[in-house]
């Protein structure tokens, strides 16, 4: 049963990368790839109907952690204070980026919201990759399951380490040039024209360096981490996953060459999902690992609730998530289609 929640944690958290990566992505590119204030206000319709929704995801992961494994969960929020609060401001202020932009009709102000749309995505995909990072690399925790994480040391992975050190400013790295690239591919889905035509130049420029970064990212963790490989030696079905994130590159690239903007973005969800359901597949059992003594780290087992509670929390779980994927499919067939750049749909 531990197992069954550790997987619906992670797809929470997978659907959540995928469907807000986009529009973090856009709101990275969308000061280069929009010139005009109303090409700015296509990027956001563009996004506008579902970006909100798409954050449910991470609260509603969040919740299930909480309550599958509330020991990681107060361990990890405890120690993971400072940059969750940063989070969790960055996401207030994107929020208020998006909005505040219309309500006054001046150069001015719409001008400074959307450099706080630009600067609050660029920075979560930042922090979310770096948050990554430090969970693969391990953090040092104590007996009691409790760790304090300054923000830098030395730099340099080890049994002290900061939240920021070479490996982990990697991860950030590849989070943002691959929600960056992710955004790229849903705007040139999504709108036409010129505005079609610098998402997809933008997509083409982002696609080597994703792939020289995906590269270098996954050597850096297995020289970091060398654990993460046991899983996959153990059961070899697991090399079908990063065969998977190196075929999703290769028809991500062709589709972009080909001006496919649709097959392209859906390239671009399986890359991103096959990454994060390989970082889970070689961490499996663990949730939290020690990067000092092993035996001190967090795994599915030792951080679980009840058996009887995880039992009956799944029946009201698979209620929660049909009630939500019916929503999601409800909303994203009512918008479905290109935003009209002659601002007939505007609505930021």
């Amino acid at each position: 049963m531990e197992t069954v929640w550790f997987a619906l944690v992670g797809l929470m958290l997978t659907a959540y990368v995928i469907l807000d990566g986009f529009d973090l992505g856009a709101g990275v590119l969308h000061l280069t790839i929009a010139k005009t204030d109303a090409e700015r206000r296509t990027v956001l319709s563009a996004i506008g109907p579902v970006w909100d929704g798409n954050e449910v995801w991470l609260v509603a992961g969040g919740g299930t952690l909480f309550f599958a494994f509330p020991a990681l969960y107060a361990s990890s929020f405890s120690g993971f204070y400072l940059p969750l609060m940063m989070v969790l401001w960055l996401l207030i202020l994107r929020g208020i980026g998006i909005d505040f932009r219309r309500h006054l009709d001046t150069p001015v102000w719409r001008g400074f919201f959307d450099g706080v749309f630009f600067l609050s995505s660029a920075l979560l995909t930042i922090f979310f990759g770096a948050a990554l990072g430090n969970v693969i690399r391990g953090v040092p925790l104590q007996a009691d399951g409790y760790f304090f994480l300054p923000l830098w040391t030395n730099w340099r992975p080890g049994p002290q380490p900061g939240i920021l050190d070479w490996y982990t400013v990697l991860c950030g790295l590849v989070a943002f040039i691959s929600l960056s690239l992710h955004g790229a591919t849903y705007l040139a889905m999504k709108t036409d024209a010129k505005l079609n035509a610098r998402a997809r130049r933008i997509a083409r420029l982002l696609w080597p360096a994703v792939v020289v970064f995906t590269a270098v990212s996954l050597i850096a963790t297995v020289r970091v981490r060398p654990e993460v490989m046991q899983n996959f030696h153990q059961h070899p079905v697991g090399y079908l996953i990063p065969a998977t994130v190196v075929s999703s590159l290769a028809v991500l690239g062709w589709m972009l060459w080909r001006k496919k903007d649709t097959p392209a973005f859906l390239a671009s969800c399986v890359y991103l999902g096959a990454m994060l359901i390989g970082a889970a597949f070689a961490l499996h059992p663990y949730v939290l690992p020690s990067s000092g003594d092993p035996a001190l780290s967090l795994t599915i087992y030792n951080t679980a609730t009840g058996r009887r509670s995880l039992t009956l929390g799944l029946l009201w779980w698979g209620f929660g998530i049909c009630l939500a994927i019916g929503y999601f499919v409800f909303v994203y067939r009512m918008f479905r289609g290109k935003v009209r750049a002659d601002g007939s749909d505007h609505v930021y």
